[in-house]
């Protein structure tokens, strides 16, 4: 089966924000994966130093508009687009006063910001869905990279597991960098419940939320798994390899087209 259509769902992405190891992982896979012939869309946060006339970000407004609802508070979901040049590259922008507009930095804040990054990685990996659901686009594999995409493997094989748009789709998460040392919100658990969530499917977060609790929670519900740098911590190499899942493991040799195999193969196998 080929690989018609690779939905990115990522932290951040270079040149849009200062250069990273995750942002140039991001910007070199997806534009080698529609190099290589399939159509590529990839989503990250609007951060508050991306500068819109420079970038030439622009309003989707037939995909923005509608309402997030987190906790019993409803959160205005913006869309934006640009175009990467020169592979014209599309990368479309949740865009949110409430969560992003205070990075101004353009990196998401895990110390000053821990209380509030539980209901921003809900926001970007809701609003992300939701859009490619209103874009009628049915990606054949999902790539999640960050840790504000840890979350989209466990709504896209519940929440979202029977919506058309991603009944067929394959999941791979990536683990790069060595994350972060703090604790996100303790109500975090709570506000998934009130989306359906039940202990069962949360388990990974039992003992608490942090960086490598949201790693296993993504690497249970994702298909594969891949590890994007040399500094991701022995705990979850080994745990990502317990799991008995396809994994591409890190190597500074690794190529675009072995990420290219290993979409092919968890596709093949959907036969």
């Amino acid at each position: 089966m080929d690989v018609n259509k690779v939905l990115y769902i990522t932290q951040e992405i270079a040149p849009y924000v200062p250069e990273t190891a995750l942002g140039a992982f991001a910007r070199n896979i997806s534009q080698s994966t529609q190099e290589n012939g399939a159509e590529v869309r990839t989503f990250m946060p609007k951060y508050g130093n991306i500068n819109e006339r420079r970038n030439q970000l622009h309003e989707v407004i037939r995909l923005s508009g509608i309402n997030i609802p987190i906790d019993d508070n409803d959160h205005p979901l913006l869309i934006k687009v640009a175009t990467l040049q020169p592979s014209r590259l599309q990368v479309y922008f949740i865009d949110s006063d409430d969560f992003f507009m205070r990075n101004a930095s353009g990196l998401l804040d895990t110390e000053h910001d821990a209380e509030s990054n539980d209901e921003r990685s809900i926001f970007f990996v809701r609003g992300t869905a939701e859009t490619v659901k209103k874009l009628r686009w049915e990606p054949s594999v999902v790539h999640c990279i960050g840790w504000i995409s840890s979350l989209a493997p466990l709504y896209l094989r519940t929440v979202f597991a029977d919506d058309p748009v991603f009944v067929n789709t394959k999941i791979v998460f990536t683990l790069i960098g060595k994350g972060f040392d703090n604790n996100l919100n303790a109500e975090m658990v709570r506000k998934l419940k009130a989306d359906g969530f039940t202990d069962e499917q949360l388990g990974a977060l039992a003992d608490g939320v942090d960086h490598d609790a949201l790693a296993r929670l993504a690497m249970y519900y994702a298909d594969a798994i891949t590890i994007g740098s040399d500094d991701v911590s022995p705990q979850l190499v080994e745990y990502a390899r317990a799991t008995g899942k396809p994994l591409l493991e890190y190597s500074a040799d690794t190529t675009p087209q072995q990420y290219m195999e290993l979409y092919k193969s968890l596709l093949h196998n959907n036969r």
